[in-house]
């Protein structure tokens, strides 16, 4: 038979599925795996989708989406960014976060292309630009630097083939934020070496400590240069929904339509209709999550101060921890496989995130608070066997 695509060959299964699948024959594990919340969606969001279908709301939908959704979703960025824009033409309706930023690579890049990711970073991007027959170029970010772009080596990092670059503010898998003095210097750059910017905000609700995420898209001459890329799953607990969507000039949200026709038509109607009322309805619920993974924080990393020998970087955003592993001489993967067989707690090795990750661990506490108390006092006895 004749061989199949470079890119199936390019693109592997991410290591998590290692830690998951040496789990699943194991009794009584903890597991800080999941990136997703552990609430369920809010039943006024579910109790619209009911109706929809009760309505008979079966149908195909526009391919960019039912026009009072993406009102509901321009409305609601002016509103948290200060930054308007054309429901009709500058925003498309994607079945999750993660199509909106597949159409958003497919529109921008040709093969050869490049985009400058952070090292750490979101295990898909480099994998979606494989499936786009470009490359990622990584640039190492720090704990020191809150696992951002810092402007030096961002603009370092620039060849003749870069088309782009991404950020993730608040990031998977670090919870780091970007300053704005920061994304300001960034912006900067983006416009010096006329590069387009994909902003990838699906955290930007959950910061913590009375904090903002500054969107890019907000600074001058950035709005017709930045694809947002935001979902429902995080803010909203529907994961499951798969309901996302992109924002941007309409150049670049006209073509993803057009490629949205030829790869799923339209986002389950159902959902759209669910979504709105997500938008329009109060937010308690955001907030009630938001407080939720705010204290889980404050007890996650108050735990790891009673653990020797490991460093929790305290997290500004989303519902992650990075653990440094380094002081144990092992990386995070040796880290992450020996915990799992002698202490049954699952963690995400910080090479699944890049090479810059390897002596880190990330830890969810999208999580019950028995859960990390249990979790986090087994590692703290793994650490104390080790040493004594």
């Amino acid at each position: 038979m004749k061989p199949l695509s470079t890119a199936t060959i390019e693109v592997t299964n991410s290591p998590i599925r290692e830690m998951f699948n040496l789990a699943l024959v194991m009794d009584d594990v903890v597991s800080f795996t999941v990136g997703e919340p552990d609430f369920l969606t809010p039943s006024h969001v579910v109790d619209a989708a009911v109706k929809a279908l009760q309505n008979g709301e079966h149908r195909y939908t526009p391919n960019a989406g039912i026009l009072p959704l993406r009102q509901a979703i321009c409305k609601n960025y002016e509103k948290n960014q200060g930054v308007a824009y054309d429901p009709e033409k500058e925003v498309i309706v994607t079945a999750g976060g993660m199509e909106a930023l597949f159409l958003a690579m497919r529109v921008l890049l040709d093969p050869g292309d490049e985009i400058l990711l952070p090292d750490p970073c979101w295990t898909n991007y480099s994998r979606q630009l494989l499936l786009c027959n470009a490359k990622p170029a990584f640039v190492p970010v720090s704990a020191e630097n809150d696992f951002q772009f810092t402007p030096e080596a961002l603009e370092a990092a620039i060849t003749p083939k870069t088309k782009a670059f991404l950020i993730n503010s608040p990031a998977n898998p670090t919870g780091g934020i970007a300053a704005e003095e920061q994304i300001k210097k960034l912006a900067e750059i983006a416009i010096k070496h006329d590069l387009y910017v994909i902003s990838d905000e699906v955290y930007s609700q959950l910061v913590f400590d009375g904090g903002k995420a500054t969107s890019i898209a907000t600074l001058p001459g950035m709005r017709e240069r930045t694809i947002i890329i935001h979902s429902f799953s995080k803010t909203y607990a529907m994961t499951g929904w798969r309901v996302g969507y992109a924002i941007g000039p309409n150049e670049v949200i006209r073509n993803m339509i057009k490629f949205q026709e030829n790869v799923a038509a339209c986002v389950n109607s159902a959902a759209q209709f669910g979504a709105i009322a997500a938008l329009e309805s109060g937010q308690e619920c955001v907030s009630m999550m938001r407080e939720s993974y705010e204290r889980r924080r404050a007890l996650i990393t108050s735990e790891f101060e009673t653990v020797p020998g490991l460093k929790c970087h305290y997290p500004k955003g989303a519902f992650y921890a990075m653990i440094d592993v380094s002081a144990t001489g092992m990386t995070g993967k040796e880290f992450a496989l020996d915990l799992l067989d002698k202490n049954h707690v699952i963690v995400v090795p910080g090479n699944a995130f890049g090479e810059a990750g390897k002596n880190y661990v990330r830890i969810s506490f999208a999580t019950s608070d028995e859960n990390i108390v249990k979790g986090v006092g087994r590692i703290r006895d793994y650490m104390i066997a080790r040493q004594g």
